[in-house]
C-alpha cells in the first residue's frame, strides 16, 4: 500500500557471519598463503548448502582450491579423482556420518588431515573423533577465522620437511623401542625399516617426548606444548592419542616399555 514501508528479508546467521569475514584485511591471509607454496586442496564435506557455500568462498579467498560435497558419498567420488590435503567434515549427516567418513579416508589415505566439525556439548563425537585419528575438531557455531587458523596449523604439521641436500650431516632420528622416528622427514618407521602412517597430532606428541627422554609430562604440560588448540580438564585426547601411539610403537600395547604412565602425572618417554 501507498505510504508503506517495506521491510527487508531477515539476515539468516550464516549470511551474517559472511558479511562480517568479508573484510578487506582478510585478503593478506590468502596473499600470504599463497606466494611461493602450491596450492592446498580443502575438502569441505556438510550437508548445510549455504555452510558450504559460505566455507567455500570464504577458503577460495584465503588460498584454497576448494571441492565441496553434500555427503560421503559424494565425498568419495571427490576423493577418487583427487587427494586433497586437508578434509573438514561435519560429523552429524544423513546417511553414512563424518565419523564414517573419516574412519575410511584415515585408512585409505592417511597423508590428508582431518578436522571434524561437532555439535557444541558432544564430547563423544569429539573422542571417537579423535580415537579414529581427526588431527583437531571445532565445535559449531564457529568463528570462520578461528576454522581457517586451525587448518593452517594442521596443514602445517603434516607438511614434510624440505629434503636436506646430499652434503648435509644424517638426519636426527629417535628411537621408541623398535621404531624409529625421523625428525627431518617427520616419519616413523619400524623395526622392518617399513613406515608407519601417524597422523600429524601423533607426530606432534613424539616429537614433544623425543626432546624430553625419561622426565614425567603431566598431561597439562602435554596439552600445552604438543595439543595446539584449547582444552578443558575433562579432555582426554592426550590419553587417546597416547594410546594410538602405544599400538604402534610397542611391542606389547597392554604393557607400555616405551611410553609408560606415570600416576597422578602423566607419561614419560623412556629409550632403549
Amino acid at each position: 500500500m501507498r505510504g508503506m514501508t517495506t521491510l527487508p528479508p531477515p539476515i539468516s546467521p550464516l549470511a551474517l557471519a559472511a558479511a562480517r569475514y568479508h573484510a578487506p584485511q582478510a585478503e593478506a591471509g590468502a596473499q600470504s598463503m599463497a606466494q611461493g607454496a602450491e596450492t592446498p586442496v580443502v575438502l569441505l564435506v556438510d550437508d548445510e548448502p549455504e555452510l558450504r557455500t559460505l566455507l567455500g568462498e570464504y577458503f577460495a579467498r584465503h588460498g584454497f582450491a576448494v571441492r565441496a560435497a553434500a555427503d560421503a558419498a559424494a565425498a568419495r567420488e571427490l576423493l577418487a579423482a583427487e587427494r586433497p590435503n586437508l578434509a573438514i567434515l561435519d560429523i552429524n549427516m544423513p546417511g553414512e556420518n563424518g565419523l564414517s567418513l573419516a574412519r575410511w579416508l584415515r585408512e585409505a589415505h592417511p597423508g590428508v588431515a582431518i578436522v571434524m566439525l561437532t555439535t557444541a556439548g558432544e564430547s563423544v563425537d569429539r573422542i571417537v573423533g579423535l580415537e579414529l585419528g581427526a588431527d583437531d575438531y571445532l565445535a559449531k557455531p564457529f568463528e570462520l577465522r578461528e576454522l581457517l587458523a586451525r587448518a593452517r596449523a594442521v596443514l602445517r604439521r603434516v607438511q614434510p620437511a624440505p629434503a636436506a641436500p646430499a652434503a648435509d650431516a644424517a638426519t636426527r632420528q629417535v628411537h621408541f623401542g623398535a621404531c624409529r622416528l625421523d625428525l627431518d622427514m617427520r616419519r616413523l618407521f619400524g623395526a622392518d625399516g617399513a613406515e608407519i602412517e601417524i597422523t600429524a597430532a601423533e607426530y606432534d606428541l613424539l616429537a614433544l617426548f623425543a626432546r624430553h627422554p625419561n622426565r614425567p609430562l603431566s598431561r597439562d604440560t602435554i596439552m600445552e606444548q604438543a595439543h595446539n588448540r584449547g582444552w578443558d580438564v575433562f579432555d582426554r585426547s592426550i590419553d587417546l592419542r597416547v594410546m594410538r601411539l602405544r599400538r604402534k610403537i610397542e611391542s606389547n600395547p597392554d604393557k607400555p616399555e616405551v611410553l609408560k604412565t606415570v600416576r597422578n602425572v602423566g607419561y614419560v618417554f623412556v629409550p632403549r
